[in-house]
């Protein structure tokens, strides 16, 4: 098969064919490129309107000069998220060109075509991919049907946060390859990123979300200061890359994937897929960036997935193809595989699964006897957890971090239980080793109940009974974090990882701080908790937990009512109706 894939979504025209037989792709692009500043969506739309019918007809006089008048099996053009404007320009186009060859007509998300260049170059089943570009950034894992969102930024997209500091500076567009550039700079004298003195600046990560606003503006405003702007673009880098690099970390632990593909513009540069190959290579994970020219915007991706789709008949009627400038990637039904899930593999069901590495921390279970601190105290299991260093990360970056985090984990954990929210007694704190001893609870984590990890079910060892069981805990869990907002903190990272659930054996600590009860539940790791009274961090707390639920569980919607309902018994409908609006704000734009 051959496809004609046509690229359009903003900046770059572009038109490429792949021959699946021969597994080669030819790609013809010709990029906006704007005078100043950034990109001008009615300038890119008149780029596009102008180069577009250039750079078709250019591969298509190749495709019908090599292969004769039926060169072309299909016409596969980027459909969303994109510019409108832009997107219109494509839609006509291949509308027009699939009519006149009388082939089928494909609608490519342009996200999930990043995800699929990567599989299909890394010959991966079942990646988790970081898309980092322009006006996007997330994280993305298969599960029942569909690309699953994992985590994504909560405001601009990575380049664009990026570019607003380049802008601020007067740099023209792109600003990412002349951030990296300057950056260089300060790190390439030969003893690496690791001997540069490093600017404080904003670390927001929430789960496996983030966010960028807030460096964008405290990098403007330490060029106002006059601070360096060569030692502005080094920070920026380490910090935001080093939050992507850590976001994507938790989407492994949280999955069990072992697989990370990369995919976007931003993608090209050295230090971020540095980071990501170190951070995979310390967890044993294989990692894959495709060729850069499969990483900026590009026809040939869309024409590989487009053959994909349309061998799997999912093509598109031209009444139905109209375009779709906010197209989210989870929007989109996979049809051209039906595989195995990278997500749902976690845990044993036996309590190993607290055993071993996450994405932060090394866990140890140990016997209390064997402990010097609590023998003779503590008659029971142990948890020893140790927040390990990140070699990805700057090292001044990367002691704070670990000091701050087992900090206000000992102190939230305590604040937790005193607001009523089962949680393990802390037994001892050592800052300068970001090590905690923490008393042992629950028999498995909620992820792996969640994926029928070991989990027996009811007392008949029904699916009916786990079910029963998962909509418990889920409920306990919404009650959980009403009482921390009550209380004036939220969790951070309130993921399906992140909750333990007991047998309810005498002696565990119930579901109301102390009394027995069928299924205690725990809430665990306060890292990345913070005191605060505004309902936006409350919210936040409630969409962590819900997409850590979404992205990995089957009947989610289910288990989400029952999650909310709970937080409704104890907690303010505000903070719910707030959660609504905090949905709406994917960044596929």
């Amino acid at each position: 098969m051959r496809v004609l894939g046509i690229e359009g979504t903003a900046w770059c025209a572009s038109a490429a064919l792949h021959d699946t037989e021969a597994d080669s792709t030819v790609i013809e692009s010709d990029p906006y490129e704007p005078d100043s500043g950034g990109i001008h969506p009615r300038e890119a739309a008149e780029h596009m309107s102008e180069a577009i019918p250039e750079v078709v007809g250019t591969v298509l006089d190749a495709a019908e000069a090599e292969y004769g008048p039926d060169a072309i099996d299909a016409v596969a053009f980027s459909r969303g998220p994109g510019l409108g404007p832009c997107l219109r320009t494509v839609g006509t186009a291949a509308r027009s060109l699939a009519g006149a060859l009388d082939v089928p007509l494909v609608g490519v998300n342009h996200m999930v075509a990043h995800l699929e260049i990567g599989r299909h170059e890394s010959g991966f089943s079942n990646p988790v991919c970081l898309n980092a570009s322009g006006a996007n950034a997330h994280l993305l894992g298969y599960h029942d049907g569909r690309y699953r969102v994992l985590g994504e930024t909560m405001d601009a997209g990575v380049g664009n946060a990026i570019d607003k500091f380049t802008r601020h500076v007067g740099w023209n567009h792109p600003g990412g390859p002349k951030v990296e550039a300057a950056a260089a700079e300060v790190s390439g004298d030969g003893r690496g990123p690791e001997a540069a003195d490093l600017l404080e600046l904003p670390y927001v990560v929430k789960g496996m979300d983030f966010s960028f606003s807030g460096i964008s503006s405290a990098a403007n405003d330490a060029y106002d200061d006059s601070e360096p702007v060569e030692e502005i673009c080094f920070s920026l880098q380490e910090h935001v890359f080093g939050m992507l690099t850590e976001v994507s970390e938790r989407a492994l632990s949280l999955t069990g994937a072992d697989e990370l593909v990369l995919g976007g513009g931003v993608g090209q540069n050295d230090r971020l897929r540095e980071m990501l190959a170190e951070m995979c290579s310390a967890r044993g994970a294989a990692f894959h960036a495709p060729d850069p020219r499969y990483l900026r915007d590009n026809a040939g991706m869309i024409a590989v997935l487009g053959a994909r789709m349309a061998a799997a008949g999912d093509t598109l009627e031209i009444r139905e193809s109209r375009i779709d400038p906010n197209f989210r990637p989870d929007q989109v039904p996979v049809t051209w595989r039906d595989d195995e899930s990278s997500v749902a593999r976690v845990g044993n069901g036996d309590g190993g699964d607290h055993d071993g590495r996450g994405a932060e921390a090394v866990v140890e279970v140990v016997d209390a006897d064997d402990d010097g601190l609590v023998e003779g105290i503590v008659d029971r299991p142990i948890v020893r957890k140790r927040r390990i260093p990140k070699e990805y990360r700057h090292p001044a970056l990367d002691r704070s971090l670990r000091r701050d985090r087992t900090v206000a984990e000992a102190r939230l954990t305590n604040e937790a239980r005193r607001a009523g929210v089962p949680t393990p007694l802390v037994y001892d704190i050592d800052v300068p080793e970001a090590t905690l001893t923490l008393q042992h609870v629950g028999d498995r984590d909620l992820a792996a109940i969640l994926h029928g990890g070991g989990e027996s079910g009811g007392s008949d060892g029904s699916d009916e009974g786990r079910s029963d069981r998962t909509l418990r805990a889920v409920r306990s869990v919404g009650r959980h974090l009403a009482r921390l907002h009550r209380a004036g903190f939220v969790h951070g990272d309130p993921t399906t990882r992140n909750v333990r659930v007991g047998s309810g054996r005498s002696g565990s600590e119930g579901d109301r701080g102390g009394d027995p009860a069928p299924d205690p539940t725990y809430l665990i790791d306060f890292g990345l908790g913070y005191h605060t009274g505004h309902v936006e961090d409350h919210a936040m707390d409630l969409h962590v937990f819900e997409g850590s639920v979404t992205a990995t569980a089957t009947d989610s919607d289910r288990l989400v009512d029952a999650f909310e309902d709970g937080y409704r018994e104890e907690g303010d409908e505000v903070v719910l109706d707030r959660l609504r609006e905090v949905r709406r704000r994917g960044r596929y734009r």
